[in-house]
């Protein structure tokens, strides 16, 4: 297999090539609070408020369905065009978004901008794990969670001020010179060896890989909301895709997905790991300001702040992590991150309608901190542990199980929530519309809800056990790592086909 170098090209310009990632990122990062900033105003205008949900679920769907195939196109045609072409695309669908007329249209043009996404995030991740090595990249990488902590803080800021100033056209326009600039950045300073060979792009099997991917999505979604026969014929449609992608990919000479690289137990067992850690995310960022406003009865405000206490822990975790990973070592550090996971998922176990939204900060903030471990550590051993052809696709995959686990744990909290919302002993059950009477009620007076206010503490306290089993299951995924060798040249892990994987499954991390 041809050798992929970049970082030893002198006119590689890592800083600006960094501020570049960091731009391409901050889009992706941003987009995902300011729209939600926004979607009130935009559904009273277009109409449509049925349709309401699919504006993010769109994105979501599109991103995640088309993250393993620009990783895969990253690997065959290099790095620049791919994320050069996420670029374009995000950016059209951008523009697109700020003229949509309907609902309808609003969820084709945020499509496109989930297909764009799909394409950024991976690569660019990709272009850092070839740029720098692994004992440099883990403090890159806590500069990335640091954009997606300040995007988080101020998506709804910037959101509120540009529909209050201009019109809410312009929380996708202003995407447009960010994008501008990512690509010009990529353009001048980015540089790649040129590829003589020919790369045979296996079609097929990236058409029924997101068809699977879609069709799953979209059950998980549908499911207990629409009609039988709509999830059923979603999960029939996943069924034909799953059976036709496996036979492609067996058939296939370059497979878009290499089933040999997935099962590999260090990147399948980081995998899991990601795709739990994701449920337990999402878990936590949908459940927990309905709990502080709901049963605590506090305002939207503290329960903001409860759950922005991730955003703090999450680069701090990260940034930990850069700092220590020379000299405690990657194996240490994948073995002592998810644990801070359940440790921080407990709390919630225990909060109760008297508790105070401090102790619900404080999980929010050990549980993020977990997660900032994880996710960069994982990254790291996943980009070193396979050959630099490979690592986009590997890079994909990770991204692919954390974006899955959140689909995943949308789907089977709201399930657990709404089998605890029906199922409260001796209460009758809760609807939407008294839930809805409970979290706009005014803080202090909520004696003539407490019955609902019950029923909802008894459901979301389901809610967050099953979010604590599931945090609890990242541990036991890494107990299942291999020991890898850790190359010493430039500290990092022996590529997996350079050395024989059965020996260095037998060797210990440095």
């Amino acid at each position: 297999m041809p050798s992929y170098r970049m970082s030893q090209n002198s006119k590689t310009n890592r800083p600006l090539v960094i501020a570049a990632v960091m731009a391409s990122m901050a889009m992706v990062a941003i987009e995902a609070t300011i729209v939600s900033t926004a979607m009130p105003q935009i559904a009273t205008q277009l109409g449509g408020l049925n349709l309401y949900s699919w504006v993010f679920s769109s994105f979501l769907l599109t991103q995640t369905a088309l993250t393993v195939v620009f990783g895969k196109l990253a690997d065959l045609y290099g790095r620049k065009p791919a994320i050069l072409v996420g670029i374009a695309i995000f950016l059209i669908g951008s523009v697109l978004a700020g003229f949509a007329w309907s609902m309808p249209a609003m969820i084709v043009f945020r499509l496109i901008q989930g297909v764009g996404a799909g394409a950024i995030l991976p690569v660019a991740l990709t272009v850092v794990g070839d740029l720098y090595p692994a004992r440099e990249r883990g403090k890159v990488q806590g500069y990335l969670a640091s954009v997606w902590a300040v995007s988080a803080v101020l998506g709804p800021m910037v959101g509120g001020l540009l529909i209050r100033q201009f019109s809410w056209a312009w929380i996708f326009w202003i995407n447009v010179p960010i994008g501008i600039l990512a690509a010009l950045l990529f353009t001048l300073y980015l540089h790649e060896e040129k590829r003589h060979d020919r790369p045979a792009i296996d079609l097929a099997g990236a058409l029924f890989f997101t068809a699977a991917v879609a069709s799953l999505m979209m059950a998980l979604t549908d499911a207990g909301h629409a009609s039988n026969a709509r999830v059923g014929a979603e999960i029939g449609v996943l069924v034909l895709a799953i059976v036709g992608f496996v036979v492609q990919e067996r058939r296939a000479a370059d497979p878009m997905i290499s089933f040999k690289l997935w099962s590999h137990r260090p990147i399948a067992a980081s995998n899991v790991a990601t795709l739990l850690a994701g449920m337990a995310m999402m878990g936590l960022t949908t459940f927990l300001p309905m709990y502080v406003q709901g049963v605590m009865h506090r305002t939207p405000v503290q329960a903001g702040l409860a759950l922005t206490m991730m955003m703090i822990g999450w680069p701090s975790g990260a940034t930990f992590t850069s700092r220590t990973f020379s000299r405690i070592g990657l194996r240490r550090l994948l073995m002592i991150g998810p644990v801070f996971i359940p440790l921080g998922a407990l709390p919630f176990v225990l909060l109760g309608p008297e508790s105070s939204p401090v102790w619900a900060g404080v999980g929010s903030a050990v549980l993020g901190f977990g997660m900032g471990i994880t996710s960069v550590s994982c990254l790291i051993l996943i980009q070193e542990i396979v050959q630099p052809l490979e690592r986009g696709s590997a890079t994909a995959s990770n991204l692919f199980s954390r974006n899955l686990g959140n689909t995943l744990g949308a789907a089977v909290f709201g399930a657990v929530q709404n089998y605890g919302l029906t199922h409260a002993d001796g209460l009758p059950p809760v609807h939407a519309d008294q839930l809805k009477q409970l979290l706009t009620a005014v803080p202090g007076d909520f004696a003539m809800n407490n019955e609902i206010r019950l029923v909802l503490h008894h459901s979301l306290h389901l809610t967050f056990t099953a979010m604590f089993v599931i945090a609890l299951g990242t541990v036991i995924s890494m107990l299942f790592m291999p020991k890898i060798e850790i190359g010493h040249a430039r500290g990092t892990v022996e590529t997996v086909g350079a050395t024989d994987a059965k020996n260095a499954a037998n060797q210990a991390f440095h």
